[in-house]
């Protein structure tokens, strides 16, 4: 797994990170999630050695990545879909990094076909869409076949069809046993994909959950209620001592109150319900509000 242990890095009097502790196990897809700016890429960085701690360290089974004798075999990472040579072919590209890490080059079209490339191995990575190139640096993460992946925004310049295979694979992979973190702004597709959930804000870590317990914990929850009545409604409502508010087509949403308590309140003032449901926010909205202190660039609309 990766261990992440008080790990801080500062750039002059700016301090990118500071003091994070969180693992990533395996097993689990866990979510890596942060405004712009949090520092979220300069942490894989310093897993994958790329970068110096100022302070802490991370390790990859138990070590320093630039301890791995073969890491390619340890970890697969996808940080900058673009850091290919154009001139090479995406089979060349493949060849190269298994070489390096003494793999067999059967892997190398056993990850081009895993990736759906396996038709374009032959052209040169140049005339690659961003898309492609996504599916390029996926197979190389994979080349190892490893236990522990990493990938800084994998869904960038996908279309539909492979941001779903995206989410097929990194929860296939997690249900082989291996540890998966992956960072993404594309709150619906972590919702869908992550297990576990490590959000970051000014490089610090704000929290350290599954994805259900972050949602309950910061997300709203409230009742929307319609009746046949409308007006009756929300005289009763407007009348009462419950936190409502008017919403479209006649209805209300009421918080901190049990859908059971409304139900009892409306039946013994005769007002007849025809709707009555609990609504959740969803992980985005939970995610805005929880990080709403920690956004460094917030634009103002005109």
């Amino acid at each position: 797994m990766i261990e992440v242990q008080g790990l801080s890095k500062s750039y002059g009097e700016t301090l990118a990170v500071d003091g994070l502790e969180f693992e990533v196990r395996p097993g689990v897809v866990t979510g890596f999630l942060g405004p712009n700016g949090a520092g979220k890429t300069t942490t894989m960085r310093m897993i994958l050695g790329l970068d110096r701690p100022t302070a802490g360290r991370a390790l990859v089974a138990g070590r320093p990545y630039a301890e791995l004798a073969d890491p390619l075999r340890q970890v697969g990472a996808l940080l900058d879909a673009h850091a290919v040579h154009g001139g090479r072919t995406a089979r060349g590209h493949l060849r190269w990094l298994a070489h390096s890490n003494d793999l067999p080059e059967s892997r190398v079209e056993a990850v081009l076909a895993q990736v759906g490339l396996a038709d374009v191995g032959r052209k040169r990575i140049k005339g690659f869409s961003l898309g492609m190139r996504q599916r390029l640096g996926v197979a190389a993460a994979l080349l190892g076949d490893p236990p522990v992946l990493m990938l800084d925004e994998p869904v960038n310049g996908l279309d539909p069809e492979g941001i779903r295979w995206i989410r097929t694979l990194l929860r296939g992979l997690a249900a082989e046993g291996r540890a998966v973190l992956v960072s993404s702004h594309l709150m619906s597709e972590m919702a869908l994909t992550a297990d576990h959930l490590v959000v970051i804000g000014r490089g610090r870590l704000l929290a350290d959950s599954t994805t259900p317990d972050f949602i309950d914990r910061h997300g709203r929850s409230r009742v929307r209620v319609r009746a046949v009545d409308a007006e009756k409604l929300a005289a009763l409502l407007s009348g009462s001592r419950l936190a409502a508010e008017p919403v479209d087509g006649g209805a209300w949403e009421v918080t901190g109150a049990e859908p059971e308590s409304i139900a009892s309140l409306a039946a013994a003032n005769g007002v007849v319900l025809y709707e009555i449901t609990v609504q959740q926010d969803s992980l985005e909205e939970a995610f805005m509000r929880m990080t709403a202190d920690s956004v460094e660039y917030r634009a103002v609309a005109a």
